[in-house]
């Protein structure tokens, strides 16, 4: 029973200590996402989804909830942050080719019609998205694609 009151006093010891160390936030001064709005013209639907479901992960205009404050959670939102706008970033639309911005919404088409986004572990806390909403992600980001097609 010793060893494992001094695991558990390990553990907590550790614990304390990491809620000092935390990872950078996701909020560089280029925060904008107009150059996709005015790109891709979404509809205020789809606007609002982006909003709401998106772009916490997919821009650099993340807004943290309260638990990102506490690590280890911190970390793995980080982690999810980073792999998100390493992926597809709409704060650096301005700064991708016209192949690079049809590959993204090809994408982004993709992994909504494979139910791959939103992440589950993003929906656990904060909703799934509809059948409709998918819809008219799908059917906003086809017909965006028409700008960049060569």
């Amino acid at each position: 029973m010793k060893i494992v009151k001094k695991i558990l006093i390990v553990l907590l010891i550790a614990l304390v200590i990491i809620q000092f160390y935390r990872p950078e936030k996701n909020n560089p001064e280029y925060r904008e996402v107009t150059a996709f709005i005015t790109d891709t013209k979404p509809s205020a639907e789809v606007t609002k989804i982006l909003e709401n479901k998106c772009y916490d992960c997919h821009s650099n205009k993340t807004e943290y909830p309260w638990y990102a404050e506490i690590a280890p959670v911190s970390y793995w939102l980080d982690d999810h942050i980073q792999d998100g706008i390493k992926h597809f970033n709409v704060s650096a639309w301005d700064t991708y080719s016209v192949k690079k911005k049809d590959h993204k919404l090809d994408e982004l088409i993709e992994e909504v019609e494979e139910g791959k986004m939103p992440l589950d572990s993003y929906t656990w806390l904060h909703g799934t998205i509809t059948n409709q909403e998918k819809e008219a992600l799908i059917k906003w980001a086809t017909k965006a694609r028409e700008n960049y097609k060569l």
